[in-house]
């Protein structure tokens, strides 16, 4: 790594590196732009009224389920009233369902429920398919290799980014 450290004691990068490292932020911007229209298409896929804010709670749920609200709030970074809406919203269009917490009477836990799941599986089946037609002339080892070098960035980078 060429680095050098300036009189105010910031780390410069310099040559190669620093052209990469750009190239990684351009390149990371584009695919944060993409991930934001897509997440919009995918919501729609599971229910034309499912507003993509919500379609990552519904991942989550599903994934993670059952959970208590305040939880969520604490994964998605956003108020307990936000959540409120947003949970309300899901058990509208029937993806989620609200139950008792057995371990607190005064609370509810939250979790995708059938067709929800099967809505998501639905879409991601469907996402899948794409991205290997898209993918195709990708071999199954640079596709392996990018998984792993993606995988790696993000565990490098934690939640110190986020």
């Amino acid at each position: 790594m060429t680095s050098t450290m300036t009189a105010s004691g910031r780390t410069e990068v310099s040559g190669v590196r620093d052209e990469s490292l750009r190239a990684l932020e351009q390149e990371v911007g584009v695919l944060i732009r993409r991930v934001r229209r897509v997440i919009g298409v995918r919501a729609r896929a599971v229910h034309p009224e499912l507003q993509p804010a919500s379609y990552p709670m519904l991942g989550y749920l599903a994934n993670e389920g059952p959970v208590r609200a305040s939880s969520m709030a604490e994964v998605f970074g956003i108020d307990k009233g936000a959540i409120s809406r947003q949970v309300q919203h899901l058990i509208e269009l029937g993806l989620v369902d609200r139950s008792p917490d057995p371990d607190d009477g005064r609370a509810t836990l939250l979790s995708a429920s059938e067709h929800g799941v099967r809505r998501l599986d639905e879409v991601a089946a469907m996402r899948r398919a794409y991205l290997d037609q898209r993918l195709g002339d990708w071999s199954d080892e640079e596709l392996a290799h990018f998984a792993d070098s993606l995988g790696r960035y993000n565990a490098t980078l934690g939640l110190e980014d986020e």
